[in-house]
């Protein structure tokens, strides 16, 4: 049975964020710097003014991009929540429908086409983006058009705060509760000297940040951490490995997206690659894609973190099966869960507030995840908002318990690792992170 450690800490601990403000790194780079986090988020109000139109979802996900290999099960797990939403007798009477559509990366401006495609088409709420930098770019369109945001990827501090309108959602846990999980599994590896590659982006960066913090909380040295942001669309990543390997840390922990093959495989080169030392990554490359094309057992013993919960079977199997039906093959779940219930919880939003109008939906979205009597689907949460009863979703995810910010208390990460054929091996272990309220 996979087992669950659990790391609590302190929400004072946690109170940094990303701000979109840049200085000089060590190396030349212009990164975005941590800020604090410690305010009020912005909450929805009801309009007052309710409608009982059929609900319209939006897709804003990875089919092409540095993050194309995330898409196809959040895709299908979208999809299959609409489906198994509307066999329930859909959202106040009305069935429901998506509208899928690309976000691309941040190198494209596929996201705003999408974005202005989705809301000339009347949608109520966007799922999506999965990367941070994408939603940052479409963020302030969409919540100014009175729409829900909900990304089941997002992973930034910088949502914590930002001025959202209290419009935006998220199922993925913030950065700050990966970068614990990540120093928690180098501590139990033994590791006392690190090295840390990150894109310069709101994701890599602060992730960077906050790991870098934790190792020192944990009783690294700062002179036994090596810190480089680096220029993901550049040529080559040579000086910044060289770097590395002049540094000689014990472990090297590479946050990045689909570049991370061209920087592993050059790790593998110059001797600093997962057969040599500690390689470690995190939820932008721990996936089967990172492994296609490599060269046979390069990834073997690479080790890291990403949001992800002991799926059921047949979660696993409906997600699967809908993939299949609409021409997706699932080489990865990654996110599919978060994805599937980033629409229920929105469905079932609608349903407490009678209401499919965007800042409507927004108002109930927290609430339905705590404090109410615990349910783990649509048609059995819908039925308890019907009898008057204030509902708890759990949801594929586990526990959710929204904070005001409108993300989850509480982060489970799976302990992966990829095994000789570059192929993740079956998770057995998770480590559960959670804000002490």
């Amino acid at each position: 049975m996979a087992q669950k450690k659990w790391l609590r800490y302190a929400a004072m601990v946690g109170a940094t964020s990303l701000a979109l403000t840049a200085c000089s790194s060590s190396d030349g780079v212009d990164e975005v710097q941590l800020a604090d986090t410690d305010c009020d988020p912005p909450q929805a109000q009801a309009s007052g003014n309710p409608s009982t139109d059929p609900l319209k979802f939006g897709g804003l996900l990875p089919q092409t991009g540095d993050l194309a290999f995330l898409g196809p099960p959040e895709i299908a797990a979208t999809e299959l929540a609409v489906k198994e939403i509307n066999e329930a007798g859909g959202v106040l009477g009305n069935p429901v429908s998506i509208n899928q559509g690309d976000s691309g990366d941040t190198t494209t401006n596929i996201a705003n086409q999408t974005v202005d495609r989705l809301l000339a088409d009347g949608v109520q709420v966007i799922i999506g983006a999965a990367s941070s930098g994408v939603s940052l770019n479409v963020i302030d369109k969409i919540v100014d058009a009175g729409v829900v945001m909900f990304s089941p990827a997002n992973t930034s501090d910088q949502f914590v705060c930002y001025p959202d309108k209290g419009l935006y959602f998220r199922t993925a846990p913030t950065d700050v509760l990966q970068s614990q999980a990540l120093v928690q599994m180098m501590a139990s590896d033994g590791v006392q000297r690190v090295a840390v590659l990150a894109r310069n982006d709101p994701y890599g960066a602060g992730l960077a940040r906050n790991t870098e913090r934790f190792l020192q909380e944990a009783g690294v040295g700062s002179d036994q951490i090596e810190l480089i942001i680096y220029d993901p669309n550049a040529q080559s990543f040579n000086a910044e490995l060289d770097r590395i390997a002049q540094f000689d840390p014990d472990a090297i922990a590479v946050i990045g997206f689909d570049e991370s093959k061209r920087i592993i495989t050059r790790m593998a080169e110059i001797g600093i690659g997962p057969q040599d030392k500690l390689v470690y990554g995190t939820d932008g490359n721990m996936g089967n894609a990172l492994g296609e094309g490599l060269a046979p057992g390069l990834l073997e013993g690479m080790k890291g973190t990403a949001p992800q919960t002991a799926l059921s079977s047949d979660f696993e199997e409906r997600v699967r099966a809908t993939g299949a039906e609409i021409g997706l093959n699932l080489s990865d779940l990654q996110y599919s869960a978060e994805a599937y219930d980033a629409a229920i919880i929105t469905a079932l939003a609608a349903e407490a507030a009678g209401s499919t109008r965007g800042v409507d939906i927004a108002s109930e979205i927290n609430g339905v995840t705590r404090d109410g009597e615990d349910c783990t689907t649509f048609a059995e949460c819908r039925d308890l908002i019907a009898a008057g009863q204030d509902i708890n979703f759990n949801g594929i995810t586990g526990e959710l318990e929204f904070a005001p910010a409108g993300e989850p208390g509480i982060g489970s990460y799976g302990v992966l690792e990829f095994g000789p054929d570059n192929a993740l091996l079956p998770v057995e272990d998770y480590i559960v992170v959670s804000i002490d309220d």
